[in-house]
């Protein structure tokens, strides 16, 4: 049943108008943030041309985002906690706007190297702190199972907007223009979230920032590593490796004496919020590789527009838009596991068909199969785990909860680029079908863990 008014922190009853434009601009505050990766996918070969860069310095161009966003996930989460969601979110959604705004006149790619993983950092903020929002106005569980929904089909539009708005801007000014569709969507978000709705009280749990940055430094050098694997620069890769063996060795011992660990352990404990996370990285590494690879295969092999390819995707981003709030129906009436692992059965089938365009000659037929598995699969799963993880969450915890998920999710997106983009330059076909490998495994550990005792 949906919770009509909510009482903010002095007890005063808010109407559901209130709740429902907050619900909006939190929505919008993630659709930016995707819309920001998406559009940027299919100006992959105009930005290598106009900066001069390679393979590898194409994919930091994507992958410094994505490190910065996942390496800050866990302290904006439990930032959000501390000092309370809605100053952090937007905070974030103005640093973000800036950025974005910065990177459409980098003069070089070092500049836009710099800005992008501002941009992560930014979105960071944004995401951890739009959940715990989300629980704030939603705090019965099968009410916030369909508010996720719509956070899940706002911020999906993103998806279908992505790839054809990064077309047409690309085809008619260039890839610069693909940061300043950011612009207004952040204004918007800032108006609709000026409320009392979203106001969510400060803790008290301290952060472990030595943790926080030896976890963030793990992922960045393991990031750099694959990446200079994939370019065939095995002395930069080993200097990596060594790197990020030593800051991970630094993040166990620190998280095992620290009073505020960065990973909450009444989430790892369970079993089946660990299987819940790895549906999540599964789905973040079939969705960035196959955004990073797809739009490279289909310009630069097949010799589509940069219009042309954002037209291609369209059975890719459509479900993202129109599944969601099904999704959010059968998780509110029934949990998450039916959505997980159906998602992840498509997300597999739709890997093999991908990959089929590839291996078989004159199996173009199966792009938009392969596409349209893929986008149904991910919609299934998204708003399912957000819904579980936010349940799973104790009290007070709903930020690093969701900072935890995010980060998980942007781990697989950002191994996702660096696994799928290195095994390209050689073997297209077969990175598509490792992100099916993935998923199924994925799939099989999840449908092993125990199901989770309904909320209600």
């Amino acid at each position: 049943m949906a919770v009509v008014n909510l009482p903010d922190s002095q007890g005063r009853s808010l109407p559901r108008r209130w709740r429902a434009l907050a619900l909006t601009g939190i929505s919008l505050g993630y659709f930016m943030v995707l819309l920001d990766t998406t559009v940027l996918s299919v100006a992959e070969p105009d930005l290598a041309s106009s900066l001069a860069t390679s393979t590898a310095g194409l994919q930091w161009a994507v992958t410094g985002y994505t490190v910065a966003f996942a390496a800050l996930l866990l302290p904006a989460g439990a930032a959000a906690d501390k000092y309370g969601a809605e100053r952090l979110f937007r905070g974030g959604v103005a640093v973000f706007v800036l950025a974005s705004l910065l990177s459409s006149v980098a003069p070089g790619l070092a500049a836009l190297l710099v800005l992008r993983a501002l941009s992560g950092a930014a979105a960071a903020a944004c995401v951890p702190a739009s959940m715990a929002m989300i629980g704030r106005l939603y705090p019965e569980p099968a009410a916030r199972a369909r508010a996720v929904s719509v956070w899940a089909a706002v911020s999906g539009a993103a998806v279908a907007a992505g790839p054809i708005a990064g077309g047409a801007l690309v085809g008619a000014a260039g890839w610069r223009a693909v940061f300043l569709v950011n612009v207004p969507v952040g204004v918007v978000v800032l108006a609709l979230t000026r409320s009392r709705a979203v106001r969510c009280p400060r803790g008290a749990r301290a952060i472990d920032w030595p943790a926080q940055m030896a976890a963030g430094a793990a992922l960045a050098l393991l990031t750099d590593a694959l990446i200079a694997a994939g370019a065939r620069s095995w002395g930069h890769a080993a200097v990596s490796s060594v790197g990020c063996t030593v800051a991970t060795w630094a993040f166990v011992g620190r998280e095992r004496r620290s009073p505020s660990p960065v990973l909450d352990p009444v989430l790892i404990r369970s079993a089946r919020v660990r299987a819940v996370l790895l549906a999540a990285a599964a789905t973040g590494f079939a969705l960035a590789g196959a955004l990073f690879v797809l739009p490279l295969l289909l310009q630069e092999q097949r010799h589509l527009s940069p219009l042309e390819t954002g037209l291609a995707f369209l059975p890719l981003t459509v479900p993202f838009a129109a599944n969601p709030p099904l999704t959010g129906r059968i998780v509110a009436a029934r949990g998450p596991r039916l959505p997980v692992l159906t998602g992840l059965s498509l997300l597999t089938a739709g890997g093999a068909a991908l990959a089929c365009t590839v291996l078989a000659d004159g199996a173009s037929l199966w792009l938009a199969p392969g596409l349209l598995l893929t986008g149904f699969g991910i919609s299934f799963v998204l708003p399912a785990v957000v819904a579980a993880v936010v349940d799973a969450a104790p009290v007070g915890g709903a930020g690093a909860a969701g900072g935890l998920l995010n980060a998980v999710r942007q781990v697989g997106a950002t191994l996702g680029v660096a696994v799928m983009g290195a095994a390209a330059t050689s073997r297209p076909g077969w990175s598509l079908l490792m992100s099916a490998g993935v998923c199924a495994l994925a799939g099989l550990v999840f449908a092993a863990a125990r199901p989770a005792a309904r909320q209600r």
